[in-house]
């Protein structure tokens, strides 16, 4: 099993028309945050398959996946991780989560960040130390950064809210829009199961609240109180 016949499995159902349409949704014109990303323009799902065939892939092999400029290689590098977190046990869990730790800068994408992070760093970390994910959180990579808010639903699901109103408050004044989504993201996931633990920090902080943060954070409220927040008309106790 190789690098080599992942990459030729994924070819065999390359789309180019799809695959255009795909790099401008993922922003990779010059200077955008998906500069030099190339697609084949595959499914998820088709994705999904092969890295079920594959599951049992090396690390080393997942290195190499993961180090390739083609958009699809480093999904299915990060499903078949995922496989291989969900079914292994503690110390192939540990091996996982810090061969992920070394390779971040390579999830490079915020669908590769949501389809991994809560699901490898989220679950390994949900009874242990987090100090990792302040450390991602004022990290100047992107992807660090959205991985440290990200893995914070796994957290979130064990109604653990802490870390995510703490990592909130630090990416507050982040100045990229990829994680003004994923902080309003986690604080509406906040809201499902505690609504009055999302408003107490919303409150305090969103004032100072990028739009779209804010926008994402609300946008399961009734809609008289999304408007109280959107005019700051809120009252802050």
């Amino acid at each position: 099993m190789t690098a080599g016949s992942i990459k030729k499995e994924l070819r065999k159902n390359a789309n180019l028309a799809k695959a255009k349409v795909t790099r401008g949704f993922f922003k990779t014109g010059k200077g955008q945050y998906g500069e030099g990303d190339v697609f084949l323009g595959l499914t998820s799902k088709q994705t999904y398959v092969v890295a079920q065939k594959y599951k049992n892939a090396p690390l080393s092999c997942l290195d190499t996946l993961l180090k390739s400029k083609v958009h699809e290689d480093r999904v299915c590098a990060l499903r078949v991780l995922v496989f291989q977190f969900q079914t292994g046990d503690e110390t192939i869990r540990r091996k996982i989560y810090n061969f992920y730790l070394t390779n971040a800068k390579k999830v490079n994408s915020w669908d590769l960040v949501d389809l991994s992070a809560d699901k490898i760093i989220g679950v390994y970390l949900v009874k242990k130390d987090k100090k990792i994910l302040y450390k991602l959180a004022v990290s100047t990579n992107l992807w660090e950064r959205r991985i440290a808010i990200v893995a914070t639903f796994n957290f979130i699901k064990n109604n653990q809210f802490g870390d995510t109103l703490g990592l909130a408050k630090i990416l507050l004044n982040d100045k990229h829009d990829l994680i003004h989504k994923a902080v309003g993201w986690m604080l509406r996931e906040v809201g499902k199961r505690d609504r009055e633990a999302e408003e107490k920090f919303l409150r305090k902080y969103y004032q100072q609240m990028p739009r779209t943060m804010l926008r994402y954070s609300i946008e399961k409220f009734p809609e008289n109180l999304r408007q109280q927040y959107l005019t700051s008309k809120i009252t802050i106790n």
